[in-house]
C-alpha cells in the first residue's frame, strides 16, 4: 500500500491562527512546518502553532526563509553562505528551544520561498542551509524539491532528505515550480489540487503548464497555508488519496 506525508507551511498568518483558518487544516495533515522568525512568526505563533499540532498528532518541523518579513521570504536576497548559515541556525535553534518546552522533537526542516527555490539549483546555497542546520542538529530530515540537485546536497552534508511535490503549485517543464508572478502558478480549486496530488503519488509524475509530463518522486505532498482556500484543497487531498487507498502518514527518519 502507498504512502505518502501530506505537509503544510503554518505558523506564518497571524489572522489565521487567531481565527482558526490554520487549525482547520490540520485534521488534513500529518505534518506542519512552522515559520521560526525569518520571513515570518514569532515565539508566541510558535507555541500556538505547536499546541495545534499536538491536539492532531502531528509531525513538527522548522520552515526557515529569508530574514525578509516584508516580503514574506519570497524575494531572493544577496546573503553571502556564511550569513545564511547563520540565519538558518538561529531560525531552527529558535523553533526548537520553544517545542523543547513541549517535549516536542523536530522531525525536519523545510526551507522557505526564495530561499528554497534558489537553493533548488544552487548547491552553494544548499550547502549554506544543510550547514546551519548541522550546527543546531543533524538527526533531522531535511525536505527538498523532487528531482532537484538540493537533495543530493543534503545527504552529502549527512542528513536524510524527503522528496516534496506540490499539490497547489503548477510546474514548469524541468521539474521546478512556476514563479508566482505568473498569474496561473497558483492551483486555487481543490478539485485540481487533488487531481495533481493523486497523479504524483500514483503516476509518479505531473503535468507541467504546457501540458507536458514531468517525473515527480516525491515522499511528502505541500500544501501551502496562505494559498486561497488552502483549509477546503487540504480537505479535498486527503480525501481523494485516502478514497484511492493511499495512507497519509508522516515520514520517519530511516
Amino acid at each position: 500500500m502507498k504512502s505518502i506525508d501530506l505537509n503544510c507551511d503554518t505558523g506564518e498568518l497571524p489572522d489565521a491562527i487567531a481565527d482558526g483558518t490554520q487549525e482547520s487544516l490540520m485534521p488534513s495533515l500529518t505534518s506542519v512546518n512552522i515559520a521560526c522568525g525569518g520571513h515570518a512568526g514569532d515565539e508566541q505563533t510558535m507555541q500556538t502553532t505547536i499546541e495545534q499540532a499536538l491536539r492532531w498528532k502531528l509531525a513538527v518541523g522548522a520552515h526557515p526563509g529569508y530574514p525578509d518579513r516584508a516580503n514574506f521570504g519570497r524575494l531572493e536576497l544577496e546573503m553571502s553562505a556564511e550569513a545564511v548559515a547563520d540565519s538558518v541556525f538561529e531560525q531552527v535553534r529558535a523553533l526548537a528551544e520553544v517545542a523543547a518546552h513541549y517535549g516536542v522533537p523536530l522531525t525536519h526542516v523545510k526551507p522557505h520561498g526564495a530561499l528554497y527555490n534558489q537553493a533548488a539549483h544552487n548547491r552553494t546555497l544548499a550547502e549554506a542551509i544543510a550547514k546551519g542546520v548541522g550546527r543546531w542538529c543533524y538527526d533531522v530530515v531535511l525536505m527538498g524539491l523532487a528531482g532537484s540537485p538540493m537533495l543530493e546536497v543534503f545527504r552529502e552534508a549527512g542528513f536524510a532528505v524527503a522528496a516534496e511535490g506540490f499539490v497547489d503549485r503548477r510546474y514548469e517543464p524541468d521539474g521546478t515550480l512556476r514563479s508566482r508572478k505568473f498569474e496561473d502558478a497558483l492551483i486555487r480549486d481543490p478539485a485540481q489540487a487533488a487531481s495533481q496530488a493523486l497523479h504524483i503519488v500514483q503516476r509518479g509524475t505531473v503535468i507541467a503548464c504546457d501540458g507536458s509530463e514531468v517525473p515527480i518522486k516525491a515522499q511528502t505532498l505541500c500544501i501551502h497555508g496562505d494559498t486561497p482556500g488552502a483549509p477546503e484543497i487540504a480537505a479535498a487531498v486527503a480525501r481523494t488519496l485516502r478514497a484511492a487507498g493511499i495512507t497519509l502518514s508522516a515520514f520517519v527518519r530511516p
